[in-house]
Parts: C-alpha cells; sequence; structure tokens
C-alpha cells in the first residue's frame, strides 16, 4: 500500500483467500504439507475452471481470461 488507492487491490486477493479458506481448508484436515498442496492444487483448478463466480457474470475465471487472450 505504497500509494493513494493502494487499498482497495488488497480486497481481490482478501475474498479469493476467503473463499479457499471457507471452502476449502476448514472442511478438510490435512496430515501434512504434500496433502494440503495436492489438495489446493485440486481446489484452485476447480476454482479456475468450474466455480462460476457472480463477479465474472457467472462464468469462470478460465472462460473470462481465455476470452480476453485471444
Amino acid at each position: 500500500m505504497d500509494g493513494k488507492g493502494r487499498a482497495l487491490d488488497n480486497i481481490f486477493i482478501e475474498r479469493l483467500w476467503k473463499s479457499v479458506k471457507y471452502e476449502h481448508i476448514y472442511l478438510y484436515v490435512y496430515e501434512d504439507g504434500i496433502s494440503l498442496y495436492k489438495g489446493l492444487e485440486k481446489y484452485f483448478t476447480f476454482y479456475n475452471e468450474e466455480r462460476l463466480h457472480q463477479s465474472l457474470g457467472y462464468k469462470t475465471p478460465n472462460e473470462i481470461y481465455c476470452r480476453n487472450a485471444a
């Protein structure tokens, strides 16, 4: 937060981590870091490719990114 308006940049990452915690971390108990890593890898694949996002017009981030990248 080194400039005017930078505090607003943090909103997006805070929203992401809230989703990660409430939709995945708090629901599963991991015994070690490796299983946590694999679980998060699956969750982020789901989050980006399958989970519909209200703020994106009920599209996935992957749909929005691929549409804009082409």
